[in-house]
């Protein structure tokens, strides 16, 4: 009898591994393996434009280079909370625990780039500013969505991966996504030490400069989307590991 549930078990294991081929055979990994050639060969030549292609700046000097790596930190670190809204929308209507895992996912990815976007804007401000910190609207507004990315990952491993948690994150991202635009238009709508966007102004900066953002934009979007893969899968393997382990117990 535990002979027959065993081999029963294993042929639905086997079998469930070939209803989703598309998920765990060749084609991810081939996807992943490009997506992570490319973001090497485009992170080098970010840094090579930023170091030896972009003019220095005539007033911060070489301190400005942490632009070319502050600015995708940040742009990075607001679109992953925006993945993780409309995740949680495509989550509440369908009820697929799929977009949850995305949610997730944008999450801890999410919450490394803006950490890293704090960090150097911090490094940065410190040698334009004179202090560490100032509580300019810009710096304000993303801190909190530093906090936001924190709480959300404390609630969601607070309670779990259960259909109520995930309703619960949908929730709280999608009403704490109003902090991203507030982010973006905050240097319009306050006096802030940060720059008004200038990037898509003709003339406002050298062609040198908006060539070499554009390019290390590209580069960190592709390190990103590497990452989210990678994130995806281990949330996906967690909840399949955790149900495994319900099931024997």
């Amino acid at each position: 009898m535990a002979l027959a549930n065993k081999e029963t078990s294993a042929a639905g294991d086997l079998e469930g591994t070939r209803s989703a081929p598309q998920l765990t055979g060749s084609r991810l990994p081939l996807v992943s393996l490009i997506l992570c050639a490319l973001t090497v060969v485009g992170i080098a030549l970010a840094l090579w434009m930023a170091f030896f292609y972009a003019p220095t700046d005539a007033i911060e000097g070489q301190p400005q280079r942490i632009f070319y790596v502050h600015v995708p930190m940040a742009w990075l670190g607001m679109l992953s909370f925006v993945v993780m809204a409309l995740a949680g929308i495509l989550y509440l209507r369908r009820r697929d625990e799929r977009w949850d895992w995305v949610a997730r996912a944008a999450a801890e990815t999410g919450t490394v780039f803006i950490t890293l976007a704090l960090i150097t804007g911090s490094l940065w401000g410190r040698t334009t500013w004179g202090t560490w910190w100032t509580w300019d609207a810009r710096l304000t507004t993303t801190l909190i969505l530093w906090f936001v990315y924190v709480g959300y990952l404390m609630l969601r491993s607070y309670m779990g991966r259960t259909p109520a948690s995930a309703r619960a994150g949908a929730v709280m991202s999608i009403i704490c996504v109003i902090d991203v635009p507030i982010i973006y238009e905050s240097v319009n709508w306050w006096r802030t030490l940060h720059p008004t966007a200038e990037v898509g102004t003709p003339g406002a900066l050298p062609f040198s400069v908006v060539l070499t953002l554009l390019v290390s934009l590209t580069a960190f979007t592709l390190l990103y989307a590497v990452l989210m893969i990678q994130a995806y899968q281990l949330q996906r393997t967690q909840t399949l590991a955790q149900r495994l382990r319900a099931d024997l117990e």
